[in-house]
């Protein structure tokens, strides 16, 4: 079954059509025609697909972000500053724009595009966009360290990680903008910094005894800002595990690579490794001690196939 959204289509708002598609059986697509879609919106249905035409033509944007006060004077906070929630296994997202508009250096915080949370989402050829934190792979971390810091849909429920798939996207932000505890691949995906004076690229969260967390292939690495300012990653959680590999990285990546967070525990139980990158940012002599250049052995465990496979 497919319902249509835009100008000629069934419905004129893609959350009306995601309203119908919760009443269908089966597998059901939203197909959205080109435009600019002004609306926040949550996934529940499994196994849904939402297609745009392309990523330049069909966007989804909203603009909440995590500073903005609430109408009991609270924060929003960043878990319920998404434009486009996906809360269901195996939903697809194909061929679209996803954006925080929340802007940055405007005080405006954390601002989610992307909200991911269920086993076997895939992402295919879509464009996210936002400052700071704009994909969250959920579920969230186990325990908050800020009362209130979670609050949002998903706070009370319970922490179950699954598997997600980006492929051929394009993600952008400047800070923490890959992040969350899910197992998460992405493969031949342009990770781009935007212009700041410093910034990080993921903080992992994943869960201790986690065997994956975020494993990059064949993508690129690029930055607006200057050279030598972003770190691949830091740990949002003490288990954080990020694996770069035969990945092309710009000349904005730092030398020393990860950070620590200011918690030198991480130095032990986090998992930051590489293997077989290339680009003015891959140069491992200068690399964290605490970090890992695999193998050819160890990159064997490192794959879709593995990802996959797992139970």
């Amino acid at each position: 079954m497919k319902l249509t959204v835009g100008k000629g289509g069934e419905f004129e708002k893609i959350a009306d059509a995601l309203k119908a598609a919760d009443q269908l059986d089966g597998k059901v697509t939203v197909h959205l025609f080109p435009g600019k879609y002004y609306e926040k919106l949550e996934v529940r249905k499994p196994g849904l697909v939402l297609e745009g035409e392309s990523p330049e033509t069909t966007v989804i944007t909203y603009d909440d972000y995590a500073n903005a006060l609430m109408p009991d004077g609270s924060k929003r906070g960043t878990f319920r500053s998404y434009t486009l929630m996906l809360d269901a296994p195996g939903i697809e997202l194909k061929n679209l724009t996803v954006e925080n508009g929340a802007g940055f250096n405007n005080g405006a915080g954390q601002a989610v595009a992307l909200y991911a949370e269920g086993e076997g989402i895939t992402v295919r050829n879509c464009r996210l966009i936002s400052s700071q934190d704009t994909l969250f792979t959920g579920p969230l971390p186990k325990t908050e360290r800020i009362e209130g810091g979670f609050r949002g849909p998903k706070e009370h429920s319970p922490r179950i990680n699954g598997r997600q798939y980006y492929f051929d996207c394009y993600i952008c932000g400047g800070v923490d903008f890959i992040f969350g505890s899910a197992t998460a691949y992405f493969e031949n995906c342009t990770i781009e910094s935007i212009d700041r004076r410093s910034g990080y690229v993921t903080a992992g969260s994943s869960p201790e005894g986690q065997k994956y967390g975020y494993l990059f292939y064949k993508c690129r690495f690029t930055g607006k800002g200057p050279e030598k300012s972003v770190y691949l990653g830091r740990p949002w959680r003490d288990y954080a595990k990020v694996v770069i590999r035969d990945c092309w990285l710009g000349e904005h990546i730092r030398p020393e690579g990860w950070n620590d967070w200011q918690r030198e525990i991480t130095h032990k139980t986090a998992f930051y490794a590489e293997y077989n990158n290339s680009g003015p940012g891959a140069e491992a002599s200068a690399r964290v001690g605490w970090s890992h250049i695999l193998s050819d052995e160890e990159a064997k465990e490192y794959t879709l196939e593995k990802i996959r496979s797992m139970e």
